[in-house]
Order: C-alpha cells, then sequence, then structure tokens
C-alpha cells in the first residue's frame, strides 16, 4: 500500500480525498494555485505545494507541475479528483514515465472513452445501445446543418471531449444551429483544449442514468446499481439519487450487464461510470463512460456502504476487489444535492466573494456534506461554483426527501448567492416527490426562472408564528435590562402586528410552562423549541408539524427568514409602530433599462455591437465568460446603442455597465 499520494485538485473532492487517506493511514500531499492559498483542502492536508497563478490552464492543468510536486514530496502515487486532469491520457503517460502511479484506469481505457466520437463506436462494437447520430468530426456550422437536417430536429451538439455540462448545446431548428454551434466550440476549447464537435439526435423527455462500475487488474468487474441525474439545469447535474425510482429490475439488469460489457471491452481498472439516456419507455441508449470518480459518487456509497476513493486507492495498489457482483447489496434510498455559488435572482450566473457565514447541517447517520469551503473563506471567479454536496439518505425515497429538506433548511450560507432555497422548491414539487423525472424538469416546472414555490398559506402562518414568538423573546429580554424599565413586570402576553409586503397580520403571544401558544389571525398554534436568544436556526415543532427556520436579524425590528425554498422578509410590530408604518411613501426602484450591465464578475470575452448600431430585442450585444461557461448577452428591446464603455479582453465586476442605449424618444 501506498504511504504518501498526492491529489491532483482542489476543493471538495480534494479535501473527500484527503479524508479517506487519513483514515487508511496515507499522508496526503494537496497542490494549490495562488487563488487557493487559503483554501480548505491546503489546510486538512498533511503538507501543500504551490503549483501557480490562479487561472487553472497556468497551474492544476499543467503536468510538470503536478509531476515535479509528487517527487518534491515524495508521493508514490496521484488521485486526479475529477475534472483538470482526471481524464487526460498525456498525464497518465507522463506519471507512468516518472515512476508514480494513477489512480484510476490505464491510458487506453482513458484515451478511448474520453473520446466522445471513438467511445460511441467502441460501445456499438461491445453491443451497447447508441444513439443515432453523426460520430465524425464537424468541420464547420455549414457541415453541422447539414448533418442536423439529416438526423432531423431537435438535436444535441456537444464537444467531444466535453464533460459536465461544457461545451453542449440543444438545437430545436436551424436557426438556433449557429450559435450553438459556435458556443459549443468556444467552450470546449477554453476548458478542454480540443474543439472537436460532434451531433446527434436529441432524446425528449429523456432521463439521465448512469452505472457506477468497479474493476481491477485480474479481470473482475462489477457495477453498484445505477444513480439517476435527471435533474439538470444548463447540461449540469443539480439533484442526483440512487437508485431510480423509474427502472425496473430487469431493465437495470440489462444497463448493469452492458456498463460491464464496455468496461471489460476496453481493459478498464478503477471506479468508472458508464452513462444512459433513458426514453420514457425505457429504452436506453450509450451516452459515454467517464474514466474517473463521479461528482456524485456519494449517493452510491451510501446506499451500498463502500468507500469507492478507497477501492480505487487499493485497486491501484494491486490488490483485487474484496468482492464480487452476487456479493453487492444495495440498502436504502440515497439524494446528492449540489450547493452552488450563484444567484437564483439572476438567473443562476455565477456569484463570487467572501463567505460570511457558514454553518452546513450536523452530519449523522441521515446526513452527509462534502466540502471545500469554511466560514471566512472565499469563492474564486476561476473555478467551478461550486460549495458543497449536501447528501441524506433514508429507509426510502419519501424518507431521503424529508432528511434532505431539513438539511437544506438548517444549510446557513451568506455573503455569496447560493442555490439552497431553489433545491428546496424542487424538493417540494409534488412531480419530484412523485418521481416524475426528466433532464426537462427544472424547465418546464420553473419556466419563467421562477425561484421558490407560491408558498402555502398555512406554512407562511407558521412562519408568522415562529417570528412574533422570537420577536416577543428578544423584546421580553429588552424590558428586563437592568436599570431602563423600572417597576416592570414581565407580561405572559404579547400583541403583535407581522408586516409582510405592507399587508399586517395580527399574532398573540403567550408563554406558557409547557411551551408557547400563537394566534396568528384566526389560527392558533402550539410551538415547542429549544430555541435561545441568538441562535440563527430555529428548530422545533409547530403543533405537529416539524420546522426548522433560518432567522436573520434586520433590526430594529425586521427579520429574515427561510424555509422550504421561501425567502421571507418581515417586520414584527407593535400596533401603533404598523399604523405609522402605512404612512411611509415606498422607494422608487432606479430606471436601470438604458444600461446592459453585467450580471456577474467575468471576462468580457466580445462585443457584437458599436455606437450607433441599431439593434432588435433578442440580438447579442457581447459575450462574458465566468467559472468556464460563456454566457451570451442579448437585448431585451429594440434601440439604438449610444456608447460600449468597456473593451474585449476587460475583467468586469458584477453590475457594471458595459454599454449604454440612447434614451427613447419622449
Amino acid at each position: 500500500m501506498f504511504s504518501k499520494i498526492l491529489i491532483a485538485n482542489r476543493g471538495e473532492i480534494a479535501c473527500r480525498i484527503i479524508r479517506t487517506a487519513r483514515r487508511m493511514d496515507i499522508r496526503s500531499v494537496a497542490v494549490y494555485s495562488e487563488a487557493d492559498a487559503t483554501a480548505l483542502h491546503v489546510g486538512i492536508a498533511d503538507e501543500a505545494v504551490p503549483i501557480g497563478p490562479p487561472p487553472s490552464s497556468a497551474s492544476y492543468l499543467v503536468i510538470d507541475k503536478i509531476i515535479e510536486a509528487a517527487q518534491k514530496t515524495g508521493a508514490e502515487a496521484v488521485h486526479p479528483g475529477y475534472g483538470f486532469l482526471s481524464e487526460r491520457p498525456a498525464f497518465c503517460e507522463a506519471l507512468e514515465a516518472a515512476g508514480i502511479t494513477f489512480i484510476g484506469p490505464n491510458v487506453r481505457a482513458i484515451a478511448a472513452m474520453g473520446d466522445k466520437i471513438e467511445s460511441k463506436r467502441l460501445a456499438r462494437e461491445a453491443g451497447v445501445s447508441t444513439v443515432p447520430g453523426y460520430l465524425g468530426e464537424i468541420a464547420d456550422e455549414t457541415e453541422a446543418a447539414e448533418i442536423a437536417a439529416e438526423i432531423g430536429y431537435p438535436v444535441m451538439i456537444k464537444a467531444s471531449a466535453g464533460g459536465g455540462g461544457k461545451g453542449m448545446r440543444v438545437a430545436y431548428a436551424a436557426d438556433e444551429l449557429k450559435d450553438g454551434f459556435r458556443s459549443a466550440r468556444n467552450e470546449a476549447r477554453a476548458s478542454f483544449g480540443d474543439e472537436r464537435i460532434f451531433i446527434e439526435k436529441y432524446i425528449v423527455q429523456p432521463r439521465h442514468i448512469e452505472i457506477q462500475v468497479l474493476a481491477d487488474q485480474f479481470g473482475n468487474t462489477i457495477y453498484l446499481g445505477e444513480r439517476e441525474c435527471s435533474i439538470q439545469r444548463r447540461h449540469q447535474k443539480v439533484i442526483e439519487e440512487a437508485p431510480s425510482p423509474f427502472l425496473t429490475g430487469r431493465v437495470r439488469r440489462e444497463m448493469g450487464e452492458q456498463a460491464v460489457a464496455l468496461t471489460k471491452a476496453v481493459g478498464y481498472r478503477s471506479a468508472g461510470t458508464v452513462e444512459f439516456i433513458v426514453d420514457q419507455e425505457r429504452n436506453f441508449y450509450f451516452l459515454e463512460m467517464n474514466t474517473r470518480l463521479q461528482v456524485e459518487h456519494p449517493v452510491t456509497e451510501l446506499i451500498t456502504g463502500l468507500d469507492l476513493v478507497e477501492l480505487m486507492i487499493r485497486v491501484a495498489a494491486g490488490e483485487a476487489l474484496p468482492l464480487g457482483q452476487d456479493e453487492v447489496r444495495i440498502g436504502g434510498w440515497a439524494l446528492e444535492a449540489r450547493i452552488y455559488a450563484e444567484d437564483p435572482k439572476r438567473n443562476f450566473l455565477p456569484s463570487i466573494g467572501r463567505v460570511t457565514r457558514y454553518r452546513p447541517p450536523v452530519e449523522d447517520q441521515f446526513v452527509r456534506v462534502d466540502t471545500g469551503i469554511y466560514e471566512g473563506g472565499e469563492i474564486s471567479m476561476f473555478y467551478d461554483p461550486m460549495i458543497a454536496k449536501l447528501c441524506t439518505r433514508g429507509i426510502d425515497r419519501a424518507d431521503a426527501i424529508d432528511h434532505m429538506i431539513d438539511a437544506l433548511d438548517a444549510f446557513q450560507i451568506r455573503g455569496i448567492g447560493h442555490n439552497i432555497g431553489f433545491l428546496a422548491a424542487v424538493m417540494k414539487t409534488p412531480r419530484f416527490r412523485a418521481g416524475d423525472l426528466s433532464t426537462n424538469f427544472i424547465a418546464e416546472e420553473f419556466p419563467d426562472g421562477t425561484v421558490g414555490l407560491t408558498l402555502d398559506p398555512m406554512v407562511r402562518d407558521r412562519m408568522f408564528a415562529v417570528v412574533a414568538t422570537i420577536h416577543n423573546r428578544y423584546a421580553e429580554r429588552n424590558r428586563r435590562i437592568s436599570g431602563q424599565m423600572p417597576g416592570y413586570e414581565p407580561r405572559p402576553q404579547h400583541y403583535w402586528l407581522v408586516r409582510l409586503e405592507r399587508t399586517n397580520t395580527p399574532v398573540f403571544v403567550h408563554e406558557t410552562a409547557e411551551g408557547t401558544d400563537v394566534r396568528v389571525g384566526g389560527q392558533l398554534f402550539t410551538l415547542t423549541s429549544a430555541w435561545k436568544l441568538g441562535d440563527p436556526l430555529w428548530v422545533g415543532k409547530v403543533d405537529t408539524v416539524r420546522m426548522v427556520i433560518q432567522v436573520d436579524l434586520a433590526p430594529p425590528d425586521g427579520y429574515r427568514l427561510f424555509h422550504g425554498g421561501a425567502e421571507l422578509d418581515v417586520e414584527v410590530l407593535a400596533p401603533r409602530a404598523a399604523e405609522l408604518a402605512d404612512l411611509m411613501p415606498v422607494r422608487q426602484v432606479a430606471d436601470l433599462s438604458r444600461y446592459l450591465m453585467s450580471p456577474m464578475p467575468g471576462l468580457l470575452v466580445s462585443v457584437a455591437v458599436v455606437a450607433g448600431q441599431e439593434v432588435k430585442a433578442g440580438q447579442e450585444l457581447c459575450v462574458v465568460e465566468a467559472m468556464k461557461m460563456e454566457n451570451i448577452l442579448r437585448a431585451e428591446h429594440d434601440g439604438q446603442i449610444k456608447e460600449v464603455r468597456v473593451a474585449p479582453g476587460a475583467s468586469l465586476a458584477v453590475d457594471e455597465v458595459i454599454l449604454e442605449f440612447e434614451a427613447p424618444a419622449a
């Protein structure tokens, strides 16, 4: 067994690998860019080596720097995590030449499966069902249009070396193909250094289901059930679960056997994932094979009890798999929600900055948190916006969902935008709870980009009862401060008005020895909780309903509440204060419609217009790149460009003005 390994990655996956290495008594070496000098993975590793400037192309993607770090520290093996160099044949070859073991598959398997075009050819030869499409390299937009017309719309435009949703677009008609082809090729070049593109038929209402495989060098190959990854946004997975609520035992077995056949066909070893697209009739088609650990591997670990990172390390060290296919046991249900630094109020655009509060839910037998962030740390513009992976398990799917909703409600992040409320909203939809999933789920359930659910009036009233009780406790404390209110005697009953969007709801609070009785309008609730003054999290029961509510103070009488995907800004006021509040004018929002402002920090890649030019609604204005994704900004209305204020190549701050339109005629 190895005595020391280097992790050629960063963030939560580096931290996760380090934890397993420590449990196996293997020393760990972290590498870090200048932007990651104070990152969590650097702090918890046994050793850490700097490898260069923030851009991954100058640090994490430089093979020579990784090998130099391994040689300098005496690391015998390298675990690549996922992304970066994890699927680069050249990296494996360089490690082998340096006498360092790669904790992953062999070069042949990586090369064959990493090329999406070649992998589909091999899959067909191995008897694996594949999606209809054109598997050759496409030269330009004209050829792409001809091929798409022959296959029939809609089509999927994909980077041959792609992954993680990058270099991928869907075109439903010929007029969408040009932009899609160009953006996919640009993203592929920037992310993978390979701009080759291919096109295949887009399966309508598909489900994305993948099979986890494990193989050793002795020919032993097994599959560990499936993961459903259909909840996606911009072709990037958001929520995963294991097993799938859709598969039958027969389909599961057939998919597993085909995955094993492909794995054996390329002489694979280590952990890998064979991904399939499944239609509504449960016909399945090979999508790709990821020759690495998957982001969503924890859900498989939770239902099998296996540590995939440990098994990868043991296989790389020359050991045989400790179990055969008939010994694989699946128990319970597991979910993973990806917590991203992105702002749902800005169409989920990346959010960067300092994390001023970071308090994940407590880990136990039902909750697992994989993270690379800590309170006071920073989210950089240079890397993927993932903050953490929140995983829950239960005896069945409904139980796992309930644990996930509670865990999301308890997950506190401040200082940056994040998608926790959106994830909770997804969990609450009847369609998700019913297991009626597809890769179009988010687009169909949230068609206008709406974040959060319409709050049920009963849930809202329960939240009002909680916030009124909290305010009542603070008011009682203030009254008892020594010398400020002589002769004061505590009162057991108090009347308040909870104010939401200029609407006042009467709330009557009565403290008792057993708990708190609260009347909201005409509804009576009984609250029981161990909440104490200053706690940012209220956990307890409202009648018999368990609730977890985040409570942020906004003095003097304001509160921001987070629960179940809803975010409420309320005030709790005495009756006279509420009367006066009704007389206050409403602040007018500034008119910024004449300006195109950057919705995120990023790089201005190109500007498609000039001063004086007439533009039409929907016309491309510029392209902004952030966190390795290109975003095309388009005109929202017809108009004329007055001034272009920023040149291509500039670094943009959020809300920085890129260009200005002429004012409309009076």
